[in-house]
């Protein structure tokens, strides 16, 4: 591992490429904050997608690509007498600061779940931090990654179950209420989901996504896990199929079925 020097000398290369960059690109200087927006998003789901796969290396390069757009609204910034670098990372330190009392202060906290309770509470009381227990969840994030940040929040205040298993009945009683709706739905012979399909749907969802918080598993992780699982194994299925020479179109269901087993027995993760 580097040196703090190298670390500091590394930070330092990369402002003056940026610097570089940002004068004598055609393209770099053309950019601005809402032109580059889009291309931080897709920066910050790649290098999710890279946590998800625990590959370190291509951590280590989207990392650079997100750090690379850090660097990049600071020299704009700066470009305007706004902000600039050291503004961006000393208000981060400020904030650190404030919000770990029981590091830099007087506070007292022995574990994660007394640290999260405490960030909550300093939050509320920092100057232009949130006014209310849900203020700070953007409204940009992904409904399944609002929908724990939401539960996760209000459990800090004290708002969630006295005992984590009390939430399968919750759970039961959203999926009781959704089949009987499916039900209803049914009768009008409707295509189209209706309003109360999909109240209800959200709601199952929210339930065990709160189950998921109250056992310690992300859902959005744990999803994702699936997502690339299922994945792997569609992928068998569609290599064996042409192995045989044929299309997965003009296969039977049995003989999908045949083959998504195999690709489970040969699957592991």
């Amino acid at each position: 591992m580097h040196s703090r020097a190298e670390q500091l000398a590394a930070f330092d290369r990369l402002l003056t490429i940026m610097d570089e960059l940002r004068e004598k690109c055609p393209w770099d200087h053309k950019q601005t904050f809402d032109s580059l927006r889009e291309n931080t998003i897709e920066e910050a789901f790649e290098l999710a997608a890279a946590i998800s796969k625990h590959d370190m290396t291509e951590i280590s390069k989207e990392l650079g690509d997100v750090l690379l757009h850090v660097i990049f609204y600071a020299k704009m910034g700066s470009e305007t007498n706004d902000f600039d670098i050291a503004d961006v990372c000393n208000r981060i330190s400020d904030k650190l600061i404030f919000r770990h009392p029981h590091v830099y202060g007087q506070q007292a906290a022995q574990n994660a779940e007394e640290v999260s309770k405490l960030w909550e509470q300093v939050k509320l009381k920092e100057k232009g931090g949130n006014k209310t227990v849900l203020g700070g969840i953007p409204d940009s994030l992904p409904s399944l990654v609002k929908a724990y940040r939401i539960q996760d929040k209000v459990a800090n205040v004290g708002f969630d179950w006295e005992k984590k298993e009390d939430v399968w009945a919750k759970v039961h009683e959203e999926l009781d209420e959704l089949q009987a709706e499916l039900v209803e739905s049914q009768k009008s012979n409707v295509e189209s989901p209706s309003e109360g399909m999909i109240a209800e749907f959200g709601d199952l969802l929210f339930a065990m996504i709160n189950a998921a918080r109250l056992y310690k598993i992300r859902p959005d992780n744990a999803l994702e896990q699936t997502n690339l699982k299922f994945i792997r194994r569609f992928n068998y299925v569609e290599a064996k199929a042409k192995e045989q020479g044929r299309e997965l179109k003009d296969m039977t269901l049995d003989e999908m079925e045949a083959l998504w087993q195999e690709a489970k027995k040969t699957d592991h993760c």
